[in-house]
């Protein structure tokens, strides 16, 4: 939950690993967000990925539909000078 708050405070889009420490007291602490985490088969953020069921392939996938999607979004939005 801190980590899902702490990715949409920051206005995150795509992929980012947020890092946390936990107390002795029990309670966690955001150490940093990485918004550009390792992503070789043998990083963290594909491992953690995998290990809630998600394979390397699927993971490569998801991530380039949500980048389209947020292209077509942007698509739409003009800037005024």
């Amino acid at each position: 939950q801190i980590a899902r708050q702490a990715y949409q405070t920051l206005e995150c889009a795509g992929m980012a690993r947020v890092d946390v420490f936990l107390t002795a007291d029990g309670e966690i602490v955001i150490n940093e967000v990485n918004t550009l985490p390792g992503f070789t088969r043998i990083s963290m953020y594909p491992k953690l990925w995998g290990a809630s069921g998600v394979d390397y392939t699927t993971l490569i996938t998801r991530l380039i539909e949500l980048a389209l999607e947020r292209h077509e979004a942007d698509r739409g939005l003009q800037s005024a000078v």
